[in-house]
């Protein structure tokens, strides 16, 4: 399963990366596949991997700031590996063409 998710601190202010980058130190840490970009960190892995990863997460930056907003999307479908290269793979070999 591939889970995209976006943690944010309520009431820290505008500049949230100093919270944000404590979340993503936890996915770091978790040696699960990862991709961090301007809007959702995505994560692949088992389903109670990946969720206790978010959890952890989310506590992480609760820890530091009492309100915590979460947004998650999942893709969940079993078999698959490497679905955060494989489906940009195919993207670009789409748009190569």
């Amino acid at each position: 399963m591939i889970v995209a998710f976006s943690v944010t601190p309520i009431g820290a202010g505008e500049d949230v990366g100093e919270y944000v980058a404590e979340a993503v130190r936890v996915v770091r840490a978790s040696g699960l596949p990862n991709r961090t970009d301007a809007m959702f960190t995505s994560l692949e892995g088992e389903w109670d991997e990946v969720m206790d990863v978010v959890k952890r997460a989310v506590q992480a930056v609760e820890a530091r700031c009492g309100r915590v907003s979460l947004v998650l999307k999942a893709d969940i479908r079993p078999g698959v590996t490497d679905g955060l290269t494989g489906k940009v793979a195919t993207v670009e070999r789409h748009l190569a063409s």
